[in-house]
C-alpha cells in the first residue's frame, strides 16, 4: 500500500519481527525525529530481570538518554512507551495499558503516565517491547510503525487540523489496509492537539476503533505534560498497524493458566459488578455521589467537600447520557468495560460549535474537577471534557489549575483587567471554556493559566504583588503537578499519598482515604507508613506489566471483606501471580511482585535525585491539602475542628478567636505530616532527607555504579 497523499518519507527502516516469547519481543525501537536515525535496540536479560517492562523499561531508557541538566524541551529528552510483558493479554481483564515516560514540563522531573487503548499492545505485536523517541524535528512529522509489512517510517506531515478528534480518525482511515472497519481497527494512533502546543498541561491521546460505533475512541496519558513534549518535538502523530490479535499473540508460557485466572474474575464481574461499583454501566463516575456523601468531593478549590448541586453531575445523570450503556472496553477481552462515552453531543462553543461529537467519558476526575470550579452543569462537563481531549489538555490539571485562579479572583488578587475581561468567579462555566479555547489558540490569559499552578504563583507574586504564603497554601500542586480530585483534609495517609508520590500529586500511587478516614484501619504513623509502602509498590506493579488497576479492587470477590487484609483484595493478588507466571513462565508469590516494584520505585526516586529533586523539601504539600487555610473555611466545619482542638490539643475553642483556631490547627497538622514523612522514609529504607540508602540499593540489586554515585553525596 502506498502512502496517503501529502506524506513524504524522511527516513525508513525495514525490520524482521522476532516472534514473541513469553510476553517479550526482545527489542525496543529507537527513533530520532531530528536526525532521522531509526534502529532496533536489544532488550537485555538484565532489563527484564530488574525493570520488568512498561514503566521500568521507560525509566531505564530515559536514564541512559538524559543528563542531570537536561530540560524537558531539550532534544535529548525522550518519550518512551511500553506496555510490559502482560500487556496485550486478552484472557484477563485490564491488560491493555501502556506507560509513557519523559521529563515533565510541569515538574522538571521524570514523569510517568498510564493509558489505555490499543497502542501499547499493538506496538508489541508489531515487534517492539518499547518505543523510544528522541530529538526535535524541523517540521511536523508522523512516525509510522507497520507491523503488517515490518517497516518503520518517519514521514513529513501535511498541513491538517491536528486536534485529536479530527486527526486521529483521518490517520486511522488513511493508513488502514482497507475501508473495512476491522482493518481500521488494526490501526492505533498517538496524538495531541493545539492546546498541547501552548500549555504545559499537554496530554497524549491513544486511539482505538470502536467497532460498534464505527468511530475512533481515545484514552489519555494525561499527567505531567508529556503531550507538550510531544508537540515541542514537532511530532504530529505516531501510528502503529498490528497483525491480527489472537488469544496467544503474547506467546504465553501457559495459556490455560491465564484463561483459568481470567474465568474466575470474569465470573465475579458478571455476577457482582452490578451490586458493587457498576463499572460496566457507569464507570468511575459512580464515585461522584460517594465522594460528596463523605465530604471528599472538591468544590471551590478544595475548600469544601460537598455541594447541594452535586446530584446534577452524579452517576444517575451519566447513566442516562452514556450511549450503548454496556459494555465498552478500551482493550480486547476486558469485561470490566468501564470505558463509556456520550454520543452525538452538540457543541455550543469553540471552533467546532454546532457539530455533534462523540465524547469519551466523563470519568470521575473530570466531573469532580467541574465541581471544583463550582460548575454543576452536565453539558459543561461534556463540553469541557471534549475540548480538553481534542486539544490535548489534561482535565485534572486544567480544572485544578483554574479552581486556583478562581479563588485568586474572588480573593482580589485578580480582576477583569488582569484576565483580559474574563469574570473568573466560581461557577462561571462560560469563562472557563473561554480560557480553554484561549489555550488552544495560544492567546490571552489562557496562556498564563496553561503554565500551571507553580508558575502562576510566581507570576501573580511578581506581576500583581500577591502574598506568596497565601498562594503556596491554596495552590493545589505538589512538585509542580496539580492535585487530582479528592479532599484530603481528614486523611493524613492520603496527604502522604499525594505529597510523597514520586512524580507529584497523583492518586495512582496510593488511594488511602477510606482505609484511613472512614474505616480507621491504619491509626498509627507506622500503620500509615506501611500502607504508603505497600500500595504505591503494588500499584507500580501494574505499570511494569501493562495492567489496569481497576479490575484489582473495583470489583471484589464475594468473601473479600472477611479476609485478613481486604484492602489488598488477596484473591486478586493471587490471580496476578498466576497471570505473571502464565505469561512469563516465572513462578512468583505476592512478595515477589512487591519486590519487583520496589526496585523500580526506588530507582525512580534516585532518578529524581539525579535531576535535582527527590529530597524532603520536594515532598511538601500545600496546607489546603491538610487543613483549612481561611477563617471561612474553618467556620464551615467549626464543629469538627473545634472538637479536634479539644480532643487532640486540649485547647478550649470558646476562648480563642477564629484566627487563633486556624493557626493552632495548622501547627498541629503540619507537625503530623512531618512525623508521617519520617515514618514513611524509614519504612522505605530512605535517609531522613528522603534519599534511598546505599544499603537499600544493594539489597534491591540496583547498586549500579552511576546509581550509587548519584546517592553517595546525600548519605
Amino acid at each position: 500500500m502506498g502512502l496517503p497523499a501529502g506524506f513524504r518519507v524522511i527516513a525508513e527502516m525495514a525490520y524482521k519481527a522476532q516472534p514473541l516469547g513469553r510476553g517479550y519481543t526482545g527489542h525496543t525501537l529507537y527513533i530520532n525525529v531530528g536526525s532521522g536515525k531509526i534502529e532496533s535496540r536489544p532488550v537485555t536479560q538484565q532489563m527484564k530481570d530488574v525493570f520488568i517492562g512498561g514503566k521500568g523499561f521507560g525509566l531505564w531508557r530515559l536514564w541512559n538518554a538524559v543528563q542531570p541538566k537536561t530540560q524537558w524541551d531539550d532534544p535529548e529528552n525522550e518519550i518512551i512507551v511500553s506496555s510490559g510483558p502482560i500487556g496485550g493479554t486478552t484472557a484477563y481483564p485490564g491488560s491493555g495499558k501502556s506507560i509513557v515516560v519523559s521529563l515533565s514540563p510541569l515538574t522538571g522531573n521524570v514523569i510517568d503516565s498510564n493509558v489505555g487503548g490499543y497502542f501499547g499492545p499493538y506496538l508489541k505485536f508489531a515487534g517492539w517491547d518499547a518505543l523510544e523517541v528522541q530529538g526535535k524535528a524541523h517540521e511536523d512529522v508522523v512516525v509510522l510503525i507497520d507491523g503488517t509489512t515490518n517497516v518503520v517510517q518517519l514521514l513529513s506531515c501535511p498541513k491538517a487540523d491536528k486536534n485529536t478528534h479530527v486527526f486521529s480518525e483521518a490517520l486511522m482511515r488513511a493508513f488502514a489496509s482497507s475501508e473495512e472497519a476491522r482493518d481500521i481497527a488494526a490501526v492505533s494512533t498517538v496524538t495531541a492537539g493545539a492546546g498541547a502546543e501552548h500549555a504545559r498541561w499537554g496530554c497524549l491521546n491513544f486511539s482505538f476503533f470502536d467497532l460498534k460505533r464505527k468511530a475512533p475512541r481515545i484514552k489519555q496519558a494525561g499527567r505531567g505534560g508529556i503531550g507538550t513534549v510531544f508537540r515541542d518535538k514537532h511530532i504530529a502523530a505516531i501510528v502503529v498497524k498490528s497483525p491480527a490479535v489472537r488469544p496467544d499473540s503474547n506467546a504465553p508460557a501457559d495459556l490455560q493458566r491465564l484463561q483459568t485466572a481470567g474465568a474466575r474474575i470474569n465470573k465475579e464481574i458478571h455476577e457482582l459488578d452490578p451490586k458493587q461499583c457498576d463499572m460496566r454501566r457507569v464507570g468511575t463516575a459512580h464515585l461522584v455521589e460517594i465522594m460528596d456523601e463523605y465530604d471528599l468531593l472538591p468544590t471551590h478549590n478544595y475548600r469544601f467537600g460537598s455541594h447541594p448541586d452535586a446530584s446534577k453531575i452524579a452517576s444517575t445523570v451519566w447513566r442516562q447520557r452514556f450511549g450503548q450503556n454496556m459494555p465498552d472496553s478500551c482493550w480486547i477481552g476486558c469485561t470490566m468495560s468501564c470505558s463509556h462515552a456520550v454520543d452525538n453531543f452538540p457543541l455550543r462553543t469553540g471552533p467546532y460549535k454546532g457539530e455533534r461529537v462523540l465524547v469519551d467519558g466523563p470519568e470521575y476526575e473530570t466531573a469532580a474537577g467541574s465541581a471544583n470550579l463550582g460548575v454543576f452543569d452536565p453539558d459543561f462537563v461534556l463540553e469541557m471534557n471534549f475540548y480538553c481531549d481534542t486539544y490535548g489538555i489534561d482535565t485534572i490539571s486544567f480544572t485544578t489549575g483554574l479552581a486556583f485562579v478562581m479563588e485568586c479572583y474572588e480573593a482580589g488578587i485578580l480582576d477583569a483587567a488582569k484576565t483580559g475581561g474574563l469574570d473568573l468567579r466560581f461557577g462561571n462555566g462560560d469563562a472557563a471554556l473561554e480560557i480553554l479555547h484561549q489555550m488552544a489558540r495560544g492567546q490571552g490569559f489562557g496562556v498564563v493559566v496553561g503554565q500551571g499552578i507553580r508558575r502562576m504563583k510566581d507570576h501573580f507574586v511578581r506581576e500583581f504583588g500577591a502574598s506568596r504564603s497565601f498562594l503556596d497554601a491554596i495552590g493545589m500542586e505538589a512538585k509542580g503537578l496539580e492535585y487530582s480530585e479528592y479532599v484530603t483534609k481528614e486523611s493524613l495517609a492520603m496527604q502522604g499519598g499525594y505529597g510523597l508520590a514520586l512524580k507529584g500529586a497523583q492518586h495512582d500511587e496510593a488511594w488511602l482515604i477510606f482505609m484511613d478516614m472512614v474505616n480507621n484501619q491504619i491509626p498509627t504513623f507506622e500503620d500509615k507508613a506501611e500502607a504508603l509502602h505497600y500500595f504505591p509498590m503494588w500499584r507500580t506493579w501494574f505499570g511494569l506489566v501493562g495492567h489496569c488497576k481497576l479490575p484489582w479492587n473495583d470489583i471484589e470477590p464475594a468473601g473479600n471483606a472477611k479476609t485478613a487484609e481486604p484492602a489488598k483484595v488477596p484473591e486478586h493478588v493471587a490471580n496476578y501471580c498466576d497471570v505473571f507466571a502464565g505469561v512469563t513462565g516465572i513462578e512468583v508469590k505476592p512478595a515477589d511482585l512487591i519486590r519487583q516494584s520496589e526496585r523500580v520505585y526506588t530507582f525512580q526516586r534516585v532518578f529524581g535525585v539525579r535531576m535535582g529533586y527527590g529530597t524532603r523539601k520536594h515532598d511538601r504539600i500545600p496546607y489546603r491539602s491538610a487543613g483549612p487555610v481561611t477563617v471561612a473555611e474553618y467556620e464551615s466545619r467549626s464543629d469538627r475542628y473545634d472538637a479536634q482542638l479539644k480532643e487532640k490539643l486540649s485547647l478550649e475553642p470558646s476562648m480563642m478567636t477564629s484566627e487563633e483556631k486556624v493557626a493552632a490547627l495548622r501547627a498541629h497538622r503540619e507537625t503530623q505530616y512531618e512525623k508521617l514523612t519520617d515514618a514513611v522514609y524509614k519504612r522505605r529504607g530512605w535517609t531522613p532527607d528522603g534519599v534511598p540508602t546505599l544499603a537499600k540499593l544493594k539489597e534491591l540489586g540496583i547498586d549500579f555504579p552511576d546509581v550509587v554515585a548519584t546517592v553517595k553525596p546525600h548519605q
